[in-house]
């Protein structure tokens, strides 16, 4: 018995080893042992980081552990079909360049070279996403395709922020031994090439395969849930990047859903007169006539400060008051000098920013216009000499100007600010300030600046509007010595709420005794919230912002529960002044009677736009796409709903019109 036993087993082995043999001189003839290499290394990756994304952020935020398996397995199918385009580049290389080259010392030097890079690049993205992710619960958008536009500012930032030298040499040493067990599949042997019509013919079942990805899959084609968060752990965050590039400076009415422009316009002109403050004489116009009130406060100045990165979350008076990236919670007040100036003014506890960019915040304070996707207006070409607030008050005899604590070639802001009605200060007109880094000066310093400036703008006996861009509340998070609880360096989001707080109180504390103080409506509001969290599909509680309206002896304090948005904030400070005037202006005056029924608030995330009314959302997103939700103002979740035509058609009207007026130099 033991013989016929051990006679089959002497065979098994070399069969499997012929096998194998065969199989990898195969793959050396047709070269793509390389491919199989890179492309195993791709798919190993991409699964241990989607594995680390649960673990940390979707487990954490709401993804039910019976979610793994699917998020993994169509994870899986999304980076495969990413890998069949970044693999095609490389197979053309392998599948075409002459035998003599391929098996040539400078040929070996180059597919080894080729090999190690990919090593290398394919886990440093990784890290980088997860970064990425971090800070903005989503594969990369937009946003990563702006970083790429500024990169000094950006790149320094991460420099100065991540352990980038450590991770380099980590994938460095990580690419360099899986090059040194993968050598053999990167040295080319010599073989019996492939014919070049068998190639050929390799080569069109290829392409015929990236052709027909292409045409039936995109991003986000294998959403397959309700929770925000698992779809975009299940992306791949190479193709996301690339759809945020191709999608940049989209044409609205080729992406999105539209409507006949005669019936939308109507819809939103009668939604638009309902705004009490409101009078039309052309409703076709949209313009927002207001004819003054004689009660109002007067010709003030108006200084209107945007807070850098200031979210609710972070705010006593809004009644949170502790960060959201806390390991452990804390009962001390971030903003002792913010909740102060609260109770001395209007202050709104239900305010929202239109996005989650600081170009979103400053274009819908200063032009009052839908943040319509998916690039601010103040970044598109055309965005000179539009319908703005400077404009407004520059009719009004008012100087108008842009305080930056930046470089205000950052964003476009200051080719957009001076082309509308704004003189523009930035970094460069600061001198000698105390303490600096990548992004601008300190807040002290912009205050410091911002101070002497209107100084000089009173004794000139014109009243002045002004909108001032703190940089501080910002990553690397660094800040001047000497701040009692603001460490200098080494902080995080703690410090510089505190900084951010220290420094706006240490400017009123300033200016309280200037004589144009109690001559100055003040404005003080977030660009945005501090990050992107939340798995539904417009996470607003990250929308949430403080919103505060003082004037010195003449406001009497209140908490306003009215929503209110930033694109409300020219309407209703303009309503208070009591001045007249006329501007195509997209908000409303929250104070206004009348004006605290059927509210509508705009917002924009990434690829989607979105309108909240009475309690529901109305989501518009690439090819057409619609969905309405149920929504509570102030919740952390929403219920999808079977779509509510009415609300879909408001939504349109309002963005359709808005990139319509703006593409047609209309929005003037």
């Amino acid at each position: 018995m033991q013989p016929t036993l051990f006679v089959p087993q002497q065979h098994v082995a070399p069969a499997r080893t012929a096998s194998f043999r065969s199989w990898w001189l195969t793959l050396q003839a047709h070269r793509l042992a390389p491919l199989v290499a890179i492309g195993a290394s791709y798919l190993l990756v991409s699964f241990m980081l989607r594995l680390v994304l649960v673990a940390v952020f979707g487990l954490n935020d709401g993804m039910r552990p019976i979610l793994l398996v699917p998020t993994i397995l169509l994870g899986l199918i999304n980076d495969s079909i990413t890998l069949s385009y970044l693999l095609a580049p490389i197979y053309l290389f392998l599948t075409f360049i002459p035998i003599r080259i391929y098996q040539s010392l400078v040929g070996r030097v180059m597919i080894v070279a080729m090999g190690w890079i990919s090593f290398f690049v394919i886990p440093y993205i990784a890290v980088i996403q997860y970064y990425f992710f971090k800070e903005f619960s989503s594969r990369f958008n937009l946003v990563s395709v702006d970083y790429l536009i500024y990169p000094h500012e950006v790149f320094v930032n991460i420099y100065q922020t991540h352990h980038v030298v450590s991770t380099f040499f980590i994938v460095f040493a990580y690419a360099t031994i899986l090059m040194f067990f993968c050598w053999k599949l990167f040295t080319p042997v010599a073989s019996v090439p492939v014919p070049m019509k068998q190639r050929l013919r390799s080569t069109l079942l290829y392409s015929l395969a990236i052709v027909a990805f292409s045409s039936i899959f995109s991003t986000h084609s294998l959403d397959f849930s309700s929770n925000r968060l698992v779809n975009e752990i299940a992306a791949d965050g190479i193709s996301s990047f690339f759809e945020a590039l191709h999608t940049n400076n989209l044409d609205y009415t080729a992406y999105y859903r539209t409507g006949d422009e005669r019936s939308l316009s109507r819809l939103l002109a009668g939604t638009l007169a309902r705004d009490t403050s409101r009078s039309q004489p052309a409703p076709s116009t949209f313009n927002r006539v207001a004819a003054g009130n004689p009660q109002g406060l007067g010709k003030l100045n108006v200084v209107v400060i945007v807070e850098e990165s200031l979210g609710c979350e972070h705010v006593d008076t809004c009644k949170r008051g502790l960060d959201i990236d806390a390991a452990v919670a804390s009962a001390a007040a971030l903003t002792p000098n913010l909740d102060r100036l609260a109770r001395q003014g209007l202050f709104f506890n239900r305010a929202y920013a239109t996005g989650t960019r600081t170009v979103r915040g400053l274009e819908a304070i200063t032009t009052s216009f839908p943040p319509i996707p998916s690039e601010s207006i103040i970044k598109r070409p055309g965005s000179d000499h539009i319908a703005s607030w400077g404009k407004v008050m520059r009719e009004q005899g008012y100087q108008t100007s842009f305080l930056y604590g930046g470089y205000s070639l950052f964003d476009n802001m200051g080719e957009f600010y001076g082309s509308n009605d704004f003189a523009v200060k930035d970094r460069n007109d600061i001198d000698n300030p105390r303490f600096g880094n990548i992004w601008g000066v300190s807040d002290q310093d912009l205050f410091a600046f911002a101070k002497r400036y209107f100084d000089a703008a009173s004794a000139a006996n014109a009243p002045f509007f002004s909108i001032i861009m703190t940089t501080s509340n910002h990553s690397p998070f660094t800040f001047p010595d000497g701040i009692e609880g603001v460490r200098a360096k080494g902080g995080n989001r703690y410090d510089g709420v505190r900084y951010a707080d220290y420094a706006l109180g240490e400017f009123f504390r300033q200016i309280e005794s200037a004589p144009w103080y109690r001559q100055t409506l003040f404005v003080v509001v977030a660009d945005h919230g501090a990050r992107i969290y939340g798995s539904e599909k417009i996470p607003l509680p990250s929308y949430e912002i403080p919103l505060l309206i003082m004037a010195p002896g003449r406001l009497a304090p209140r908490q306003i529960v009215t929503p209110a948005s930033q694109m409300d904030i020219a309407p209703t400070v303009m309503g208070l002044l009591g001045l007249p005037y006329s501007a195509p202006f997209f908000g409303q005056d929250v104070l206004a009677e009348g004006n605290d029924t059927a509210k509508v608030l705009l917002f924009n995330h990434n690829h989607d736009v979105a309108l909240y009314q009475n309690g529901r959302l109305a989501v518009l997103g690439l090819r057409d796409a619609a969905h309405t939700y149920t929504y509570r103002l102030g919740d952390d979740s929403m219920r999808e709903i079977p779509r509510d035509e009415a609300m879909v058609d408001l939504a349109t009207a309002y963005y359709q019109t808005a990139y319509n007026l703006f593409v047609r130099r209309q929005y003037l």
